[in-house]
Order: structure tokens, then C-alpha cells, then sequence
């Protein structure tokens, strides 16, 4: 990852945001989401390797893809709200943020649910009342 790049559009945008809110609010808000996106999608160009190290890791120490995907998933659900929540923040709207946050929370408790099923039922077997 440029972390040059990344931090030069961040600085570029917050320039260009203060500058544009002054007389129009929402074209600042509208620059703040967009040099985010162009960020995030650079993150996203280069967390395949580290995905597939992941992967790797797992595999090796043989853990099932099942919950390599449980895991990776709710990474990507944590960045994707943590991410609306903070340009809803930025656009004024906290109490949309933290409903996108709370979106989040029951999205992943949700997405872990046969990950909790499964360590229930081998507590279960382990003390001994699955007879």
C-alpha cells in the first residue's frame, strides 16, 4: 500500500472539505465520502496478499475455511460501518451513525451464529450431555 498516496488524498480532502464548507456544506460532505472511498478501494487493492496469508495460516494449522470466512467477513462488515458510520458523522448525522454501528454489531453476531452453535455443542459433548 502508498501510504504516500493515501495520506496525500486525506490531506488534499480535508484541504478541499474545510475550504467547501464555508459556503457549501454538502459538496464538503460529498468530498470528504468520495476521498474515503478513494481510499478505501486502495486498501482494498492490496489486502488480497494478506488474505491469502490468512488463508495459508489456517489451512496449515487446520482450521476450517468455514470459520476463515466467518472471520474474514465480519472484518469487512467491522471496516464497511465503521466507514458509513464515520461519513455520517462527518454530514452532521450522529444519530445515523450509530444506528450503521449498531447495524454492524448485530450483522456480525448474526454472521457468528453456527461459530457459537458449533462451540456450544462441543461444550456440551465435553461434559457429557450429549449421551
Amino acid at each position: 500500500m502508498n501510504i504516500v498516496a493515501v495520506a496525500g488524498i486525506s490531506i488534499i480532502a480535508a484541504i478541499l472539505s474545510v475550504m467547501m464548507k464555508r459556503y457549501h456544506h454538502e459538496y464538503s460532505v460529498i468530498i470528504s465520502i468520495c476521498a474515503g472511498l478513494i481510499i478505501l478501494f486502495e486498501i482494498m487493492a492490496n489486502v488480497s496478499p494478506a488474505v491469502q496469508q490468512i488463508h495459508t495460516l489456517l489451512d496449515s494449522a487446520g482450521i476450517s475455511s468455514e470459520y476463515a470466512a466467518i472471520l474474514l467477513k465480519s472484518l469487512g462488515i467491522c471496516f464497511l460501518a465503521q466507514f458509513a458510520a464515520d461519513s455520517c458523522r462527518d454530514a452532521g448525522e450522529s444519530a445515523l451513525a450509530s444506528k450503521v454501528e449498531l447495524a454492524g454489531k448485530v450483522a456480525i453476531v448474526v454472521l457468528s451464529l453456527p461459530l457459537f452453535e458449533k462451540i456450544a455443542s462441543t461444550a456440551v459433548d465435553l461434559i457429557g450431555g450429549g449421551r
